[in-house]
């Protein structure tokens, strides 16, 4: 398989709790920082948001993608990503994800089912199968 694209981002510092990140190209240069509810400052980015912008992003693409292919006009798309980082009782941190994209232009069925299949061609989403807990809510607009 041909490589179409590799990101490359530095991460420095102290990681998630006051590192910074920058890309290769310079177009993302931001800080981190732990979130308020993890007892944080929360006065920048941290990694759940990040891997939520860029999962979502591609979702959006995928479900254009799959209504597409479909020949389905799509009126509207936005989707909001959760990412959660679970601290289980064996002392290990885990995620799961919500992903919640709201379709204008078709029925309550029809988002379900452009919903299911972005997620079978979304690199994020294939990357994460079978990995962490994903619960998909499609919403027709």
């Amino acid at each position: 398989m041909a490589v179409s694209y590799t990101a490359v981002v530095n991460v420095d510092g102290e990681g998630r709790n006051g590192g910074h990140v920058h890309s290769s190209d310079g177009l993302l240069q931001t800080g981190l920082a732990l979130p308020r509810e993890l007892g944080g400052v929360g006065t920048a980015t941290n990694p759940e948001q990040l891997f939520a912008a860029g999962w979502a992003a591609c979702f959006l693409g995928a479900l254009r993608r799959a209504a597409g292919i479909r020949k389905i006009r799509l009126t509207s798309t936005v989707i909001t990503a959760e990412i959660t980082l679970t601290h289980g009782d064996d002392g290990e941190f885990s995620l799961s994800a919500t992903l919640n994209p709201t379709l204008g232009g078709v029925d309550q069925q029809t988002a379900e089912e452009l919903a299911h299949a972005a997620h079978q061609i979304c690199p994020y989403s294939k990357a994460t199968r079978g990995n962490i807990p994903v619960t998909i809510n499609a919403a027709a607009a």
